[in-house]
């Protein structure tokens, strides 16, 4: 399987502290059936600065580091980037950096209880320049979760979004459980990733989400969500459903 969101780069944000904890994230990701991983270090977040050339670096250390433990685990290079009115300008700096530095990915984070008001133009001009938008973790946006509507026209526009294993599994809460099947069902979904900082307490669930998408929307969907994050590390193109929207009723607002 191809995990394209973990926090696995020891020392640079909030994932494993040091070697010795990379080496256990990178043993339980392979126990787990991954066999790539896109380290995807926290930047500007409020807490966090990890420019392009720094995560590069890193990268290429972690792979070292895999080779000489014996470790049958590739890491790409990548970047949770918290979206900013400045986003553009730090494209321009290579400040950012796109999912295996090839200018087509970039993952997007929004602020856990807000929807700045400049998202859609910024989606936009990063889609003028081609580099598709990847909206992670909207499902635990509070406000996107009593606006659907919200990820709706984003989605519509030509942005993409990944849902985390956890959220689907129910370890965030019941609501956010029962959104992010309500953006599964409504084709608002691209992709599935663990976003994992640890072993313990935010570890590596994908498989589990798939068999959990396996029986309750069937086995077509699970894989529709595994080829989605194969097809992008392999540069090929996705496929990829017509967006419905989400009425408020579904999700328990009336």
């Amino acid at each position: 399987m191809v995990d394209l969101h973990c926090h696995i780069i020891p020392g640079l944000d909030d994932g494993p502290s040091d070697e010795t904890e990379f080496l256990e994230m990178a043993n339980a990701a392979i126990e787990s059936g991954i066999t790539h991983i896109y380290a995807t270090p926290h930047h500007l977040n409020g807490r966090f600065i990890n420019t392009k050339f720094e995560i590069l670096e890193s990268v290429f250390k972690a792979n070292d580091l895999l080779q000489l433990n014996n470790i049958s685990l590739f890491v790409h290079p990548g970047q949770e980037l918290r979206i900013h009115g400045g986003l553009l300008r730090s494209i321009e700096s290579e400040e950012v950096l796109t999912l295996d530095n090839n200018e087509s990915y970039l993952l997007i984070e929004l602020p856990a209880s807000e929807v700045p008001p400049y998202t859609h133009n910024i989606v936009y001009e990063l889609l003028l320049k081609g580099i598709t938008p990847i909206i992670v973790h909207p499902e635990r946006n509070n406000i996107i979760r009593e606006n659907p509507e919200i990820i709706y026209e984003l989605v519509r526009e030509g942005a993409m979004t990944q849902l985390t294993a956890g959220s689907i599994l129910g370890f965030f809460s019941k609501k956010v459980q029962s959104f992010a099947e309500q953006m599964i069902k409504h084709h608002l979904v691209h992709f599935i990733a663990t976003d994992a900082h640890d072993i313990k307490f935010r570890g590596f669930s994908l498989q589990y989400a798939y068999d959990h998408i396996s029986v309750k929307y069937g086995k077509k969907s699970a894989a529709y969500f595994k080829d989605n994050a194969y097809k992008l590390m392999q540069g090929e193109s996705l496929k990829l459903e017509d967006p419905l929207p989400i009425r408020k009723r579904f999700i328990g607002v009336f």
